[in-house]
């Protein structure tokens, strides 16, 4: 995802500055994003340079002043340009596979117990995303939380349709992995057993061998 366009995407919702933009990133599944915060604040001084957004500087008495950044005309039709192009299909980066691929390697408790810490993991994003859908990312206090995409915050029903889906993708996302690990692990379980049972019969055998001989 180009960074620029998720960031112009956010300021066509609403005026921001670079703080509130980092805390989209880090707390909303659909604008997932692997890079450093200062790449937002670079990216920002050059959507400003070409035009792309103003920046308004606001002064406070008790704190430091706060860069606000809005979208311009020309910006919209930018981001409007980007937004027909063709779909790029979803990439599938998981880390986790490259280090099961060779996870042969580890003994039976070991590796059990690397899949043990991986499904805490999944269960525990899972968990905060469908905690966030019950809640409509309402705060206990009853305050929007403005760090996520909120449908109740949609400028039309059909924006809302859209971001409670994406809410969605990202919850069967970890609750089909979910099943995913569980599958493997009884599957592991089973072939464990089956091999045990083997050696049981290969020691028996051999020594009824030795027994006869």
């Amino acid at each position: 995802m180009p960074i620029e366009y998720a960031i112009l995407g956010l300021l066509s919702w609403r005026p921001m500055t670079g703080y509130d933009i980092k805390k989209m990133f880090a707390g909303s599944a659909a604008f997932y994003w692997s890079g450093n915060n200062n790449q937002i604040y670079t990216t920002l001084v050059r959507l400003h340079e070409n035009e792309l957004v103003t920046r308004e500087v606001e002064i406070q008495e008790d704190s430091p002043s706060r860069k606000i950044y809005s979208i311009t005309a020309k910006g919209r039709a930018e981001l409007q340009k980007w937004l027909v192009t063709e779909p790029e299909p979803p990439q599938l980066k998981n880390p986790f596979l490259i280090q099961l691929a060779w996870a042969d390697q580890l003994s039976p408790e070991e590796l059990d117990a690397l899949l043990e810490k991986y499904e805490v993991e999944i269960q525990m994003q899972l968990a905060m995303l469908q905690n966030q859908r019950q809640q409509q990312n309402i705060d206990p206090a009853g305050k929007v939380r403005d760090a996520y995409i909120n449908a109740s915050q949609a400028r039309t029903p059909r924006e809302a349709v859209l971001w409670t889906m994406i809410q969605e993708n990202w919850i069967s996302f970890y609750a089909n992995e979910l099943n995913w690990v569980r599958k493997l692990r009884q599957q592991l379980s089973i072939q464990g057993k089956r091999t045990e049972r083997k050696m049981k019969e290969e020691r028996r055998g051999k020594k009824m061998k030795e027994e006869r001989s």
